[in-house]
């Protein structure tokens, strides 16, 4: 049997004191080690459904799980730190003030020194970007830098990286080439990830499995395993 390492059922968040609903009993299970994309347009819903899983948003009906712990609903709301997720930015989240290597580091404070220098070696070497430990995220390119988010997030070994329209801010060619290889970054990690994006080119590159959003609600779910 297929082990889920993360299942959403029948969600919903609510703003505005239940006046207005962002999601309305959303469900979505995402296999251990995949890749899964939610697909749409602004405003359906997506980045409310990392932010829930996050857990920077309450959830107010459903429940959410992830690697079979109860993070969410039936009274239950476990705060971000306590959720093994990472997250990944549109906007990087890099802090200017700090090298490449301390970026990196960031999370991993509770590691001895020695720890941490072996753990930001390792995922500087899996995206890559191996000799950039003492350079400033303005030295580098908006690829270098996304690289760098991406090996921050991994870095702590989360059991779930949520990836919030990550190439966003890049050229074509770069999101292109870029998406191609952070996917296969994450398949060599074995890392379950969840992607918000808006291009389904981005999508069909990427994704181990699609869900398409209209409304707030799912429309199609394609599970097929990408070669």
């Amino acid at each position: 049997m297929t082990e889920m390492a993360l299942q959403l059922q029948q969600i919903s968040v609510t703003y505005n004191k239940g006046q207005i609903p962002v999601l309305d009993q959303f469900s979505l299970a995402v296999p251990k080690g995949k890749l899964a994309c939610l697909l749409g347009p602004s405003g359906c819903g997506k980045t409310t459904v990392l932010r829930a899983i996050a857990g920077f948003e309450r959830i107010c009906h459903g429940d959410i799980f992830i690697v079979r712990q109860h993070v969410a609903g039936s009274g239950t709301h476990l705060p971000p730190e306590k959720r093994h997720t990472g997250m990944v930015f549109q906007d990087y989240a890099l802090f200017p003030h700090l090298r490449v290597a301390e970026n990196v580091a960031f999370g991993l404070r509770r590691l001895s020194r020695e720890e941490q220098r072996e753990r930001v070696s390792a995922y500087l070497a899996l995206v890559d970007l191996q000799g950039y430990e003492q350079r400033y995220p303005h030295e580098l390119s908006g690829g270098q830098q996304q690289r760098i988010a991406l090996a921050r997030s991994l870095a702590t070994r989360p059991q779930i990286l949520l990836l919030d329209e990550p190439f966003s801010g890049l050229d074509q060619k770069t999101r292109t080439r870029l998406g191609a290889d952070v996917r296969d970054i994450l398949r060599s990690a074995g890392q379950t990830a969840l992607m918000v994006t808006h291009s389904e080119q981005e999508a069909r590159l990427m994704a181990d499995q699609t869900c398409y959003m209209e409304k707030r609600q799912p429309v199609v779910e394609d599970a097929t395993d990408v070669a």
